[in-house]
Protein backbone atom coordinates (compact mmCIF):
# COMPACT_ATOMS: atom_id res chain seq x y z
CA UNK A 1 0.00 0.00 0.00
CA UNK A 2 1.47 3.17 -0.85
CA UNK A 3 1.39 6.52 1.31
CA UNK A 4 1.47 9.59 -0.37
CA UNK A 5 3.01 12.61 1.72
CA UNK A 6 0.79 15.57 2.42
CA UNK A 7 2.11 18.38 -0.46
CA UNK A 8 1.61 22.03 1.22
CA UNK A 9 -0.70 23.87 -1.01
CA UNK A 10 0.46 27.05 -3.05
CA UNK A 11 -1.43 29.78 -3.49
CA UNK A 12 -2.97 30.40 -6.94
CA UNK A 13 -1.38 33.55 -8.55
CA UNK A 14 -3.65 36.57 -9.20
CA UNK A 15 -4.97 36.15 -12.59
CA UNK A 16 -4.11 38.72 -15.30
CA UNK A 17 -8.08 40.93 -14.95
CA UNK A 18 -7.02 40.98 -10.85
CA UNK A 19 -3.46 42.11 -11.32
CA UNK A 20 -4.85 44.88 -13.72
CA UNK A 21 -7.37 45.52 -12.01
CA UNK A 22 -4.81 46.56 -9.04
CA UNK A 23 -2.76 48.40 -11.14
CA UNK A 24 -5.89 50.47 -12.25
CA UNK A 25 -6.67 51.09 -8.58
CA UNK A 26 -2.84 52.09 -8.01
CA UNK A 27 -3.04 54.38 -11.04
CA UNK A 28 -5.91 56.18 -9.84
CA UNK A 29 -4.80 56.36 -6.46
CA UNK A 30 -1.46 57.88 -8.02
CA UNK A 31 -3.17 60.15 -9.80
CA UNK A 32 -4.79 61.15 -6.39
CA UNK A 33 -1.18 61.87 -4.46
CA UNK A 34 0.69 63.31 -7.40
CA UNK A 35 -2.05 65.69 -8.60
CA UNK A 36 -0.17 68.42 -8.20
CA UNK A 37 3.07 67.56 -9.61
CA UNK A 38 1.36 66.64 -12.67
CA UNK A 39 -0.96 69.29 -12.89
CA UNK A 40 2.29 71.56 -12.11
CA UNK A 41 3.95 69.47 -15.49
CA UNK A 42 0.84 70.03 -17.81
CA UNK A 43 1.01 73.66 -17.38
CA UNK A 44 4.82 73.83 -18.26
CA UNK A 45 4.28 71.70 -21.11
CA UNK A 46 1.19 74.14 -22.79
CA UNK A 47 2.69 77.29 -21.36
CA UNK A 48 6.06 76.69 -23.02
CA UNK A 49 5.20 74.74 -25.83
CA UNK A 50 8.33 75.68 -28.05
CA UNK A 51 9.99 74.40 -25.39
CA UNK A 52 8.53 71.37 -23.44
CA UNK A 53 5.50 70.42 -25.52
CA UNK A 54 7.04 67.41 -26.03
CA UNK A 55 6.57 66.20 -22.75
CA UNK A 56 2.76 65.76 -23.02
CA UNK A 57 3.44 63.29 -26.18
CA UNK A 58 5.94 61.16 -24.45
CA UNK A 59 3.55 58.99 -22.12
CA UNK A 60 2.09 57.60 -25.62
CA UNK A 61 5.78 56.78 -26.90
CA UNK A 62 6.31 54.89 -23.52
CA UNK A 63 3.29 52.85 -24.25
CA UNK A 64 4.41 52.47 -27.99
CA UNK A 65 7.62 50.89 -26.54
CA UNK A 66 5.38 48.76 -24.24
CA UNK A 67 3.53 47.54 -27.68
CA UNK A 68 6.43 46.72 -29.47
CA UNK A 69 7.21 43.98 -27.06
CA UNK A 70 3.68 42.77 -25.96
CA UNK A 71 4.39 39.19 -27.30
CA UNK A 72 7.92 38.69 -25.21
CA UNK A 73 5.62 40.66 -22.23
CA UNK A 74 2.67 38.30 -22.54
CA UNK A 75 4.70 34.92 -23.27
CA UNK A 76 4.53 33.99 -20.03
CA UNK A 77 1.88 34.79 -16.45
CA UNK A 78 2.65 37.58 -14.42
CA UNK A 79 4.10 36.80 -10.99
CA UNK A 80 3.58 39.74 -8.35
CA UNK A 81 7.38 40.59 -6.96
CA UNK A 82 5.87 41.21 -3.09
CA UNK A 83 9.82 42.98 -2.13
CA UNK A 84 9.43 45.80 -4.55
CA UNK A 85 6.62 47.07 -2.48
CA UNK A 86 9.23 48.81 -0.51
CA UNK A 87 10.81 50.49 -3.96
CA UNK A 88 6.64 52.18 -4.23
CA UNK A 89 6.56 53.16 -0.64
CA UNK A 90 9.57 54.59 -0.86
CA UNK A 91 8.74 56.83 -3.92
CA UNK A 92 5.88 57.86 -2.16
CA UNK A 93 8.05 58.78 1.08
CA UNK A 94 10.28 60.76 -0.88
CA UNK A 95 7.66 62.82 -2.56
CA UNK A 96 5.91 63.40 0.56
CA UNK A 97 9.48 64.84 2.49
CA UNK A 98 10.15 66.91 -0.97
CA UNK A 99 6.22 68.42 -0.25
CA UNK A 100 5.99 68.94 2.75
CA UNK A 101 9.40 69.03 4.23
CA UNK A 102 12.54 71.33 4.17
CA UNK A 103 12.18 74.44 1.69
CA UNK A 104 15.21 73.29 -0.30
CA UNK A 105 13.27 69.66 -0.89
CA UNK A 106 10.28 71.69 -2.89
CA UNK A 107 11.76 71.23 -6.48
CA UNK A 108 9.94 69.92 -9.31
CA UNK A 109 12.40 67.94 -10.23
CA UNK A 110 13.08 66.38 -6.69
CA UNK A 111 9.40 65.18 -6.43
CA UNK A 112 9.75 63.79 -10.50
CA UNK A 113 12.37 61.59 -8.76
CA UNK A 114 9.64 60.15 -5.93
CA UNK A 115 7.09 59.61 -8.40
CA UNK A 116 9.52 57.60 -11.34
CA UNK A 117 10.17 55.54 -7.84
CA UNK A 118 6.44 54.61 -7.39
CA UNK A 119 5.96 54.23 -10.51
CA UNK A 120 8.36 51.66 -11.03
CA UNK A 121 7.88 50.19 -7.85
CA UNK A 122 4.41 49.74 -8.57
CA UNK A 123 4.72 48.09 -12.10
CA UNK A 124 7.56 45.70 -10.40
CA UNK A 125 5.24 44.73 -7.40
CA UNK A 126 2.44 43.84 -9.44
CA UNK A 127 3.63 42.25 -12.47
CA UNK A 128 6.64 40.93 -11.46
CA UNK A 129 10.67 40.65 -11.75
CA UNK A 130 10.05 38.82 -15.36
CA UNK A 131 7.66 41.70 -16.98
CA UNK A 132 10.25 44.19 -15.58
CA UNK A 133 13.08 43.07 -17.59
CA UNK A 134 10.87 44.52 -20.81
CA UNK A 135 9.23 47.50 -19.01
CA UNK A 136 12.07 49.02 -17.25
CA UNK A 137 13.07 51.18 -20.33
CA UNK A 138 10.13 52.02 -21.99
CA UNK A 139 9.31 53.08 -17.96
CA UNK A 140 12.46 54.94 -17.40
CA UNK A 141 12.24 57.22 -20.79
CA UNK A 142 8.59 58.36 -19.55
CA UNK A 143 10.12 59.16 -16.08
CA UNK A 144 13.12 61.20 -17.82
CA UNK A 145 11.64 62.84 -20.35
CA UNK A 146 7.99 63.50 -19.76
CA UNK A 147 9.19 65.97 -16.63
CA UNK A 148 10.37 69.29 -17.15
CA UNK A 149 14.13 70.01 -16.23
CA UNK A 150 14.16 73.44 -13.62
CA UNK A 151 16.79 76.20 -14.97
CA UNK A 152 18.89 75.38 -11.67
CA UNK A 153 19.70 71.81 -14.03
CA UNK A 154 19.96 73.37 -17.50
CA UNK A 155 22.50 76.08 -16.60
CA UNK A 156 25.95 73.85 -16.26
CA UNK A 157 25.51 73.81 -20.45
CA UNK A 158 23.33 76.64 -21.00
CA UNK A 159 25.95 79.13 -21.30
CA UNK A 160 27.98 77.04 -23.95
CA UNK A 161 25.30 76.08 -25.87
CA UNK A 162 23.99 80.26 -25.91
CA UNK A 163 27.39 80.97 -26.94
CA UNK A 164 27.51 78.31 -30.10
CA UNK A 165 24.57 79.74 -31.22
CA UNK A 166 25.44 83.61 -31.16
CA UNK A 167 28.51 82.16 -33.33
CA UNK A 168 26.55 80.18 -35.43
CA UNK A 169 23.68 82.45 -37.08
CA UNK A 170 26.29 85.17 -36.72
CA UNK A 171 28.59 83.20 -39.22
CA UNK A 172 25.80 81.86 -41.40
CA UNK A 173 24.57 85.66 -41.58
CA UNK A 174 27.55 86.84 -43.44
CA UNK A 175 27.80 84.06 -45.45
CA UNK A 176 24.14 84.73 -46.28
CA UNK A 177 25.42 88.04 -47.60
CA UNK A 178 24.10 89.84 -44.82
CA UNK A 179 25.63 92.89 -43.01
CA UNK A 180 25.65 91.91 -39.15
CA UNK A 181 27.73 92.39 -35.99
CA UNK A 182 28.29 90.36 -33.12
CA UNK A 183 28.94 91.56 -29.22
CA UNK A 184 28.96 88.96 -26.98
CA UNK A 185 25.48 87.33 -27.24
CA UNK A 186 23.96 89.84 -29.34
CA UNK A 187 23.70 90.23 -32.94
CA UNK A 188 22.70 93.06 -34.92
CA UNK A 189 21.72 92.99 -37.75
CA UNK A 190 22.31 96.17 -40.31
CA UNK A 191 19.68 96.55 -43.00
CA UNK A 192 19.87 100.16 -45.31
CA UNK A 193 21.34 102.11 -42.34
CA UNK A 194 19.48 100.76 -39.73
CA UNK A 195 20.17 98.45 -36.70
CA UNK A 196 18.36 95.25 -35.54
CA UNK A 197 19.40 94.11 -32.77
CA UNK A 198 19.06 89.85 -31.83
CA UNK A 199 19.43 89.21 -28.72
CA UNK A 200 20.14 85.54 -27.76
CA UNK A 201 19.28 84.71 -24.49
CA UNK A 202 19.61 81.93 -22.09
CA UNK A 203 16.24 80.80 -23.40
CA UNK A 204 17.51 81.12 -27.11
CA UNK A 205 20.02 78.50 -26.27
CA UNK A 206 18.59 75.65 -27.08
CA UNK A 207 18.90 73.73 -24.45
CA UNK A 208 15.54 72.65 -24.54
CA UNK A 209 15.63 71.86 -28.09
CA UNK A 210 18.44 69.42 -27.05
CA UNK A 211 16.19 67.47 -24.59
CA UNK A 212 13.72 67.30 -27.03
CA UNK A 213 15.56 66.09 -29.39
CA UNK A 214 17.67 63.66 -27.19
CA UNK A 215 13.88 61.96 -26.51
CA UNK A 216 13.91 61.95 -30.44
CA UNK A 217 17.33 59.88 -30.40
CA UNK A 218 16.30 57.72 -28.17
CA UNK A 219 13.10 56.94 -29.66
CA UNK A 220 14.57 56.49 -32.91
CA UNK A 221 17.31 54.13 -31.51
CA UNK A 222 14.91 52.32 -29.49
CA UNK A 223 12.50 51.45 -32.78
CA UNK A 224 15.01 51.68 -35.70
CA UNK A 225 18.58 50.29 -34.91
CA UNK A 226 19.76 47.18 -33.12
CA UNK A 227 23.60 47.74 -32.75
CA UNK A 228 24.92 49.57 -29.76
CA UNK A 229 27.63 51.60 -31.71
CA UNK A 230 24.49 52.40 -33.97
CA UNK A 231 22.56 53.28 -30.90
CA UNK A 232 24.76 55.29 -29.08
CA UNK A 233 25.61 57.17 -32.36
CA UNK A 234 21.79 58.30 -32.54
CA UNK A 235 21.01 59.23 -28.97
CA UNK A 236 24.47 61.23 -29.15
CA UNK A 237 23.77 63.12 -32.71
CA UNK A 238 20.59 65.09 -30.70
CA UNK A 239 23.31 67.57 -29.79
CA UNK A 240 24.74 68.49 -32.67
CA UNK A 241 21.30 68.30 -34.84
CA UNK A 242 19.55 70.13 -31.80
CA UNK A 243 22.36 73.20 -32.21
CA UNK A 244 21.61 73.69 -36.00
CA UNK A 245 18.44 73.68 -36.19
CA UNK A 246 18.57 76.31 -32.93
CA UNK A 247 21.37 78.52 -35.43
CA UNK A 248 18.80 78.28 -38.15
CA UNK A 249 15.80 79.39 -35.82
CA UNK A 250 18.34 82.64 -34.95
CA UNK A 251 19.22 83.34 -38.14
CA UNK A 252 15.52 83.39 -39.76
CA UNK A 253 14.56 85.41 -36.58
CA UNK A 254 17.45 87.42 -37.82
CA UNK A 255 16.29 88.00 -41.33
CA UNK A 256 12.61 88.61 -40.59
CA UNK A 257 13.47 91.32 -37.86
CA UNK A 258 14.51 93.31 -40.97
CA UNK A 259 10.86 93.16 -42.17
CA UNK A 260 9.08 93.75 -38.18
CA UNK A 261 11.64 93.85 -35.11
CA UNK A 262 8.65 92.89 -33.68
CA UNK A 263 8.89 89.24 -35.30
CA UNK A 264 11.90 88.44 -32.98
CA UNK A 265 9.60 88.70 -29.70
CA UNK A 266 6.24 87.31 -28.06
CA UNK A 267 4.47 84.95 -29.71
CA UNK A 268 5.82 84.83 -33.24
CA UNK A 269 9.17 83.78 -31.35
CA UNK A 270 7.50 80.58 -30.32
CA UNK A 271 6.27 79.83 -33.43
CA UNK A 272 9.33 80.27 -34.80
CA UNK A 273 10.58 77.64 -32.97
CA UNK A 274 7.90 75.30 -33.48
CA UNK A 275 7.98 75.79 -37.03
CA UNK A 276 11.56 74.48 -37.24
CA UNK A 277 10.51 71.24 -35.22
CA UNK A 278 9.46 69.65 -38.15
CA UNK A 279 12.90 70.17 -40.57
CA UNK A 280 14.55 69.44 -37.41
CA UNK A 281 12.88 65.96 -37.34
CA UNK A 282 13.72 65.37 -41.02
CA UNK A 283 17.29 66.31 -40.87
CA UNK A 284 17.43 63.74 -37.91
CA UNK A 285 16.03 60.87 -40.13
CA UNK A 286 18.58 62.15 -42.55
CA UNK A 287 21.16 61.33 -39.82
CA UNK A 288 19.59 57.89 -38.79
CA UNK A 289 19.88 57.28 -42.71
CA UNK A 290 23.98 57.70 -43.06
CA UNK A 291 24.62 56.06 -39.57
CA UNK A 292 22.30 53.21 -40.72
CA UNK A 293 23.98 53.22 -44.50
CA UNK A 294 27.12 54.27 -44.37
CA UNK A 295 29.02 54.89 -40.59
CA UNK A 296 28.09 51.11 -39.35
CA UNK A 297 28.71 48.14 -41.05
CA UNK A 298 26.44 44.92 -41.20
CA UNK A 299 28.20 43.71 -37.94
CA UNK A 300 27.14 46.91 -35.66
CA UNK A 301 31.22 48.26 -36.21
CA UNK A 302 31.78 51.88 -37.64
CA UNK A 303 33.47 51.71 -41.27
CA UNK A 304 36.38 53.99 -42.25
CA UNK A 305 34.83 56.64 -43.44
Amino acid sequence: MTSTATQPRRLAEPTAPVLFGMLALLGVLGLAVFYDFLRQQVAFAVSQPSDWGHTLIIPAVGAYFVWLRRGELLAEPFSPFWPALAVLLAGVAWYALCVIGPKPLFHHNLQAAGVTLALVGAAWTILGTRAMRVLWFPLLYVCIFSQTLSERMLSKVTFLLQDLAALGAYGLLLVLGLDADRSGNTITVISGGVSHPLNVAEACSGMRMVVAFTALGTFLAYTQMHGLVQRTLMVLSAIPVAVAVNILRIVTLGVLSLADSNFATGEFHHFVGLVWMLPGLLLFLGVQWVINNVMVDDRGALRAV
